[in-house]
């Protein structure tokens, strides 16, 4: 049987790394291939580069933007998409306040700033025990010094333009896996919910002891689900 191409999408900061685990651990099943998010500065171009250079039809799996990435592909090219899983993300456009915080720490990395940002970025992004694994918080900040400001920048610029997806959640007809981290402050157990329950048919988990970056925190448990999902 052959085996499905399965295109990984990461979030803010990270790079293949993210993915580790899921690549290694999955290649029996499928083609696992990390997609590159850090060269342009829109959603929507940034789903147009992933389906020219994706097969003609793969399962689709992302992670916070990653997630924003895909909602955009399945609204460009649903026939595309074989299965879908979605890892802590939302559906909804940024918040003012959100907005506005990106914005800051956009000129912070301008001015020369990066550096400074990814341990406090991350100090709101991980479980607190996570955040407290040195070997853990040092992968992390080893991802986002390889993204580095210029990424940075372009991550933030692209998550800005991301539309409101939750009028289209319906649409979404592959079968769908949503996972969430139990201690996500960022795309908490709420909004996950919000997501499984407006595409219909999707399975929805909560993993205990992650935060915002589930497949790092708890890579077993993201693999164990990911791997049920793609057999079906």
């Amino acid at each position: 049987m052959e085996k499905l191409p399965l295109l990984l999408c990461p979030g803010l900061l990270n790079d293949a790394f993210l993915w580790r685990h899921q690549v290694e651990h999955l290649a029996d099943l499928a083609v696992p291939r990390v997609m590159d998010l850090t060269r342009e500065r829109e959603i929507a171009a940034l789903a147009e580069r992933l389906l020219a250079e994706a097969p003609p039809r793969f399962a689709l799996a992302g992670l916070s933007m990653g997630g924003y990435v895909a909602f955009e592909i399945l609204r460009r090219a649903p026939e595309r998409v074989a299965k879908l899983a979605l890892v802590n993300t939302s559906a909804r456009p940024d918040s003012a306040e959100s907005a506005a915080r990106r914005h800051q720490l956009m000129e912070i990395a301008r001015r020369g700033g990066f550096d400074k940002l990814p341990r406090q970025i991350l100090e709101g992004q991980l479980a607190p025990a996570s955040f407290a694994d040195a070997s853990l918080l040092a992968a992390a900040l080893g991802m986002a010094g390889r993204v580095g400001a210029e990424g940075f920048i372009n991550q933030q610029t692209a998550i800005l333009s991301r539309p409101d997806s939750r009028p289209t959640l319906a649409a979404i007809r592959c079968p769908t896996l949503v996972i969430g981290g139990a201690q996500d402050s960022l795309t908490t157990p709420a909004i996950m919910a919000e997501i499984a329950d407006g595409i219909k048919g999707a399975a929805f988990t909560l993993i205990e002891g992650a935060g915002h970056l589930t497949p790092l925190e708890q890579p077993v448990a993201v693999t164990a689900l990911l791997r049920l999902w793609l057999r079906g």
